[in-house]
């Protein structure tokens, strides 16, 4: 069964002008999962463009076999049931050979994605994968030239609220100092604070900004997918080189390219990209002659690279070449004071996106966010933000957020003590009562946040809490909890 109306298939002829149904740029999605096909059909339409489904191989061939013209984009799975995305890519090639298809799988079957590159696969995403994942595909070959090009409904510039705090005021005069350089910038911190923002900020603020900015993830492909992914390859290089390709290197050309995750490199591709970055030169695969290099390399990582080059997993003669201007970004638990203005430019931006403005969040919300302490870092907060548009409502969120907070903030006085109590009596304590005193500890770290966060208005925390305002009233007894004055 196909996801369509019964009809004769036609793509259209893949011109981008304007956003009208006629002239929308088409896509066929590929997958036997529904929720994925669900997703990227609703992911796809809010960007302006026209989506068929296919929920198999066999499906997505008949469709193609009845169409009338192409459609400019098809995102195969590539593990599926009956056809499977291989074998579905090598009769697509003797159907339409210069269809654009971008293959969709699980990390880890480097073989099978490297056979599906080589049957001319225009590029690859790995399951989970992220909206700007999608983007950064459709940017490269269907990007929509329309009036407005959706600006409002892809807002992901740089977001001017990041740079509330000290910290990261002192970050952007550091990219201003460079502005008029080409050096190259080693970004580093925690997944999620805003490494991507800085980097395009360096972009944006250099003598470079009106070239190309290209963002390479290092972690997301395999070594000889990243390899031709950065330096391309000559026609006949392997199997399914039907021509040559431009790496990422020369479409950068006159900008910058942003090399995410460059602690994931391989130890090969690291002493080619110290060549690249000594001499400016590399060299296609299946090349034999030296491509003059003219971007601007900017890298960022989570891991410790100083640390890896001590234990011999980073080359630390490109540590050095990479580390000119090293950038380190705090996490979002030490620029609090960005927090409020980042909830109201998401709350803004998603609203718009997804059609449903917001009055915004309550001040118990806003109390449980500055007080929470984001592993996930500016991300999380993004995809809080993200859930209470989408949702219509923030219960679910500050209930959760309620939870793990009192999970994670560190224990107070009374558990310290219960805890040396335990180990002074080496045992004594029988585990059912430890078990027990150590619940009501979390409980009583809970139900404290939720009365804090909501100024002890006891009605409200009970229904945040889930349970009756007399159990409640009970419980707050029971732990011993008093309002602050």
């Amino acid at each position: 069964m196909v996801d369509f109306p019964k009809k004769r298939h036609s793509f259209g002829t893949g011109r981008k002008v304007g956003m009208n149904d006629e002239h929308r740029p088409k896509i066929l999605v590929v997958d036997d999962s529904e929720g994925i096909r669900g997703y990227l059909t609703n992911l796809l339409e809010i960007r302006g463009y026209t989506v068929t489904c296919a929920e198999s191989g066999e499906a997505a061939i008949a469709i193609l076999e009845e169409s009338s013209a192409m459609p400019d984009l098809v995102f195969l799975d590539i593990m599926m049931p009956g056809l499977g995305g291989v074998e579905t890519l090598r009769r697509i090639r003797t159907i339409m050979p210069g269809l654009s298809v971008a293959m969709i799988s699980v990390v880890g079957r480097a073989p099978t994605i490297v056979n599906a590159m080589k049957l001319g696969a225009v590029d690859f995403i790995s399951k989970p994968f992220e909206e700007e994942d999608i983007d950064q595909v459709l940017d490269r070959f269907v990007p929509i030239s329309s009036e407005d090009e959706l600006n409002t409904q892809r807002d992901e510039g740089v977001n001017e609220s990041v740079w509330d705090s000290i910290a990261m005021s002192e970050i952007r005069s550091v990219i201003e100092q460079i502005s008029d350089t080409d050096v190259t910038v080693l970004i580093q911190g925690e997944s999620g604070v805003g490494k991507e923002i800085v980097a395009r900020s360096v972009h944006e603020e250099s003598t470079r900004s009106d070239g190309p900015f290209v963002k390479v993830n290092c972690a997301a492909l395999p070594e000889d997918l990243l390899e031709s992914e950065l330096f391309g390859y000559e026609k006949g290089a392997f199997t399914g080189a039907y021509a040559r390709k431009f790496g990422k290197f020369e479409l950068a050309s006159g900008g910058t390219i942003f090399l995410d995750e460059i602690g994931e490199m391989s130890a090969g591709l690291q002493a080619k990209l110290l060549q690249v970055l000594q001499d400016r030169q590399f060299t296609r695969l299946g090349g034999n002659k030296d491509v003059d290099v003219n971007v601007r390399i900017v890298c960022a990582t989570h891991r410790p690279l100083l640390k890896m080059v001590a234990g011999n997993t980073f080359r630390e003669d490109l540590y050095f070449r990479l580390n000119v201007v090293n950038i380190q970004i705090p996490p979002l638990r030490e620029r609090r004071e960005e927090i409020d203005d980042l909830v109201d430019t998401f709350l803004d931006r998603y609203g718009r996106k997804y059609g449903r403005p917001t009055k915004g969040v309550s001040s118990a919300m806003r109390t449980a966010l500055r007080n929470y302490a984001f592993p996930g870092n500016v991300r999380e907060l993004e995809n809080m933000v993200k859930r209470i548009v989408v949702l219509g409502g923030e219960d679910s969120v500050l209930v959760e957020l309620i939870e793990r907070e009192a999970s994670q903030r560190d224990s107070d006085a009374g558990f310290e003590a219960f805890l040396e109590e335990v180990k002074a009596t080496a045992g004594e304590i029988p585990l059912r009562e430890v078990g027990r005193r150590a619940a009501m500890e979390v409980e009583r770290e809970a139900i404290d946040l939720a009365l804090r966060v909501t100024d002890w208005n006891r009605k409200r925390a009970a229904e945040l809490l889930g349970v009756s305002y007399k159990t409640l009233l009970h419980k707050i007894r029971e732990c011993d909890l008093v309002a602050e004055i």
